[in-house]
Order: C-alpha cells, then sequence, then structure tokens
C-alpha cells in the first residue's frame, strides 16, 4: 500500500494520494490524444479507476487500523509526527547545523548525543581558543574580501596609486594571509608529511 502511495505521489498526486484521489490531474486533451472520443472514455475511465482505488485505500487503511499496523494514510501521518517531534528535539537540544532532513534520519539517541548534554561536546579551553580563532578568522577573510572588491575601489577605500603587489602586502599586514595562501601552505605541509 506504501508503495502504491510512492508511485501515485510520482505523478504529483501528493495531497490527494493518500485516499486515492487525483487521477483527473491525469487526464489528457483531445489535441494530445488526437480525437474527442478517446478523450471521453479515457476521462471515464480515469474517474472510475480513481474510485477503484479510492475503495482500496479506504480498505488497506481500515485494515490498517485493525491489525495495528501503520499504512496508507496512518503511515504518512506518523512519518510526519514523529519527524515534526525529531525536529522540535533537535531545535530544543540539538545540532542547530542539521537540516530537517538529516534530523529525521537520526534516532532519538543520535539527537541527544548531537546535544550538550550528549557527552559528544568539548568544553575545553583548548576549544573555546580554536573556535575563537575560527571566526577572528572568518571575520579577517570576510573583511579582506570586502576590501579586495571593486565595491571598496569604487567606494574609494583602496588608496590610489598603490600597486596591487603593495596592495596585498598592506592586506596581508592587517588580515593575515588569504584563505588561497593558507590553503596552499597547508597543501605544502601535508605534501611534506
Amino acid at each position: 500500500m506504501n508503495d502504491a502511495l510512492g508511485e501515485l505521489k510520482e505523478l504529483g498526486l501528493v495531497y490527494a494520494a493518500d485516499a486515492g484521489r487525483g487521477f483527473d490531474k491525469v487526464g489528457l486533451t483531445g489535441l494530445q490524444l488526437g480525437h474527442d472520443g478517446l478523450t471521453g472514455a479515457f476521462k471515464s475511465f480515469c474517474e472510475r479507476w480513481e474510485w477503484g482505488v479510492r475503495a482500496l485505500m479506504a480498505e488497506g487503511s481500515g485494515f490498517a487500523v485493525k491489525t495495528g499496523l501503520a499504512a496508507g494514510t496512518y503511515y504518512d501521518t506518523e512519518d510526519y509526527v514523529v519527524g515534526t517531534f525529531k525536529d522540535v528535539a533537535n531545535a530544543a537540544i540539538g545540532n542547530p547545523d542539521a537540516s530537517d532532513a538529516d534530523v529525521e534520519k537520526m534516532s532519538w539517541g543520535d539527537i541527544f548525543k548531537s546535544s550538550p548534554y550528549g557527552g559528544n561536546v568539548d568544553y575545553s579551553e583548548k576549544s573555546f581558543d580554536e573556535a575563537w580563532a575560527n571566526s577572528r578568522q572568518g571575520w579577517d577573510d570576510d573583511a579582506r574580501d570586502f576590501m579586495d572588491s571593486p565595491a571598496a575601489k569604487a567606494m574609494g577605500v583602496r588608496p590610489e596609486g598603490m600597486s596591487d603587489a603593495e596592495y596585498h602586502r598592506m592586506l596581508d599586514a592587517a588580515f593575515g594571509p588569504s584563505p588561497e595562501e593558507r590553503a596552499r601552505a597547508a597543501g605544502r605541509q601535508g605534501g611534506e608529511g
């Protein structure tokens, strides 16, 4: 039943699929089919098919309720509710950088482990120093990008009459090496080790 729902949703019948509806969206025009009689017959077929699928979906959902299975509408609703609760739990205590799709794939334990209470968080002085250095470098990189942009030149921030080499030495002195220079230096160090 869940496979049938998936197929219906692939046809673009997302909201109507759970009830077995939406086959009227499959209908084609006389121009597409080439004949008005064929268009009418196809439309009638789609309407009858929709009623049959709706009846089967209702029967399957009723069976699921009676047997305690999660199928059809109940499966989608349960999946949605669990995903929503996981999103809320992650927003409250979990990783703020995780996307909704990532969170919904996580187990409840994984959400807790990604929280400050889960034991995977490093509160050491070294960790805070590294975080501060990364933040400071990010600000320096942003300032360097602006100072090297056409907007800075247009605003008169870049001194007139200074060569590019002199200007980049000035930026290095103010903001440290560029991200590209740091990557090249890391590559040389990595190649030696």
